[in-house]
């Protein structure tokens, strides 16, 4: 699969859009690294997907996949030490505390030891939006980035986590002042965001919640419904429209563009594609998702990649201990 720059996957998105043609799209989080096939050109032996029904992922042939169910999966996270963690959550607190941003999506690289291979994970992991690049990641996301439908554009951006065995935990977590807070800056973010590409932006659903089952047991997490309407010539300017957007609201933090230059300072690692989207264009809609729930292949092994939102009222203990809880793999 080629690799294209940002110009060139913005030409050739706009390209594809207007003349009807499905593909698909995996843009990584810097902007500058981004596949764009055509659905009929698509090898399975190099990239299988599932986005939300849509797929090209062959039933596996009996016994090729050894089915592992949730009693005889191997998981073993070996997350960086609190102190480490403490570092770079500083950095973020110290800006924020300047006023230099309200909220900032601080993430890690955790290593982790599993009897799986990426492409099991892919095929038994439960999420509505999968993807595998062989010999590099597996991504299983909830998080859907946007979506496009006759001229209309949505976006769900999801924050706020909970254990949801804890008693009462849909109404801990919509009682929490700093998930409250996080989430209603990342919902005016993303309606500012639309607003650029869009008319008549609204939030037609706040702060509901969804279940999400993992192999450690379901977590709660919430999201919200931001919707607009796209000019008439949307899809000529697909492309346009999608870069405009990027990179996510929910995985950077408000402002967009100071926060991302604190997440640059702070963070210790490279995201590469974690964090950025994958999603598919069938001839006429688009669906997309944000590339969280990541799981990257090196040369030392697995790492999964995972965060959460800082903001003035977070506490550092809190937020590692989500980091490490979003370490997860949705098989049960």
């Amino acid at each position: 699969m080629q690799l294209y720059n940002k110009k060139e996957a913005v030409q050739r998105m706009n390209e594809l859009a207007t003349q009807g043609k499905p593909f698909i799209f995996i843009i990584n989080y810097a902007q500058d690294g981004s596949y764009i096939e055509e659905v009929n050109a698509v090898d399975p032996s190099q990239l299988l997907y599932q986005l939300n029904g849509y797929t090209n992922a062959p039933t596996p042939e009996c016994g090729s996949i050894d089915k592992k169910h949730t009693e005889s999966v191997l998981w073993e996270p070996h997350p960086i030490s609190f102190p480490q963690y403490k570092k770079s959550f500083n950095v973020v607190m110290n800006n924020i505390l300047a006023g230099n941003s309200f909220l900032t999506n601080l993430t890690c690289m955790t290593p982790i030891s599993t009897n799986l291979s990426l492409k099991e994970i892919f095929y038994h992991s439960q999420a509505p939006y999968k993807l595998w690049l062989k010999d590099r990641f597996v991504v299983f996301s909830p998080e859907i980035f946007i979506r496009i439908h006759q001229g209309q554009i949505s976006s769900y951006p999801m924050k706020g986590t909970i254990d949801a065995t804890l008693p009462h935990a849909e109404e801990l977590l919509m009682a929490d002042e700093k998930e409250a807070a996080e989430h209603a800056t990342i919902v005016d973010l993303i309606r500012n965001d639309l607003s650029i590409v869009a008319s008549q932006v609204n939030v037609s659903r706040y702060r509901y919640v969804d279940s999400i089952e993992t192999n450690h047991g379901p977590i709660l997490q919430t999201s919200s419904e931001i919707r607009g309407t796209l000019p008439d010539d949307y899809l000529s300017r697909l492309g346009e429209i999608i870069f405009t957007l990027l990179p996510a609201g929910s995985i950077t933090g408000a402002p967009k563009c100071k926060t991302s230059q604190i997440i640059a300072q702070s963070e210790t690692y490279d995201r590469g594609f974690y964090t950025g989207i994958t999603g598919c264009f069938d001839g006429e809609s688009l669906d997309s998702a944000v590339m969280i729930r990541f799981i990257e292949q090196s040369t030392d092994g697995l790492a999964f990649k995972s965060g959460g939102g800082i903001t003035c009222k977070s506490c550092a203990e809190n937020e590692y201990n989500e980091m490490i809880q979003k370490v997860y793999v949705p098989i049960y």
